[in-house]
């Protein structure tokens, strides 16, 4: 499996923090009564585990992260919490490679989706028909754009450590029907001057509300709206089931 985040974990994981700020209460809403176990989807550096660890107390939550450079920061973040070391158990890997329990009570996919082409999508849909508890649950964002259109060159993160200041900026350009290239700049800047930079592209999947209510229908679960409508939240669930 390619690490896409090779080159860019050392800023992704603090350029993260902010998003998650934002977050956090939201994401703490949707989990609110939700049964465990919960499954952490591209955990990153682990800002939203530690949020799902509170949001859930005393369930096992397990963190599934691919990239080995995230997967790093994720392992030390995790352990040097006392209640997070007990919990929290790290899976390299994707969603759809690793064991996960049986049974779910909650899958948080964050940022994420946009990683899974179609195929993938309908092989994540299926296993939250066939896994979810009752009363069990999928959060997920939609990020823009929704359509495979190109976005400008926008900063999209800036912050500093020390006398270093650190820039994150993207662009992205249609490459397909319902795909799009992301490109990547992070760039770091000592006393004001360049220093160093480092470029990634990735793929990524677009999906809009339309095709994810319809997506997740053909396996028994309903998409509705949840929490500010800035961020983009979705709670996904058994569509028989009345508790979300």
């Amino acid at each position: 499996m390619t690490d896409e985040y090779e080159r860019s974990a050392e800023f992704v994981d603090p350029m993260l923090a902010a998003a998650w700020t934002a977050l956090a209460p939201a994401v703490t809403e949707a989990l609110r009564g939700a049964p465990g176990p919960v499954v952490d989807v591209g955990a990153g550096g682990g800002h939203g585990t530690r949020v799902i660890a509170q949001a859930v107390p005393g369930c096992d939550v397990y963190a599934v992260e691919p990239s080995a450079g995230l997967r790093a920061v994720l392992m030390a973040r995790a352990y040097e919490s006392p209640e997070l070391r007990g919990r929290v158990t790290v899976l390299p890997g994707g969603l759809l490679d690793v064991t996960l329990p049986p049974r779910l009570g909650a899958v948080v996919a964050m940022n994420v989706i946009g990683h899974f082409d179609p195929g993938g999508r309908r092989a994540i849909w299926r296993l939250l028909g066939e896994r979810l508890l009752p009363g069990g649950r999928a959060v997920l964002n939609l990020q823009p754009p929704a359509q495979a259109t190109a976005v400008p060159r926008t900063r999209f993160g800036e912050l500093r450590v020390g006398h270093r200041r650190y820039e994150g900026w993207g662009r992205a350009e249609p490459a397909g029907p319902g795909r799009i290239t992301w490109h990547m700049t992070y760039r770091t800047l000592a006393d004001g001057a360049p220093a160093e930079q480092a470029e990634v592209s990735y793929a990524w999947w677009v999906l809009d509300r339309d095709r994810l209510r319809a997506e997740v229908a053909e396996h028994g679960l309903r998409a509705s709206p949840t929490g500010p409508g800035e961020l983009g939240l979705w709670l996904v669930t058994r569509a028989e089931d009345v508790t979300a």
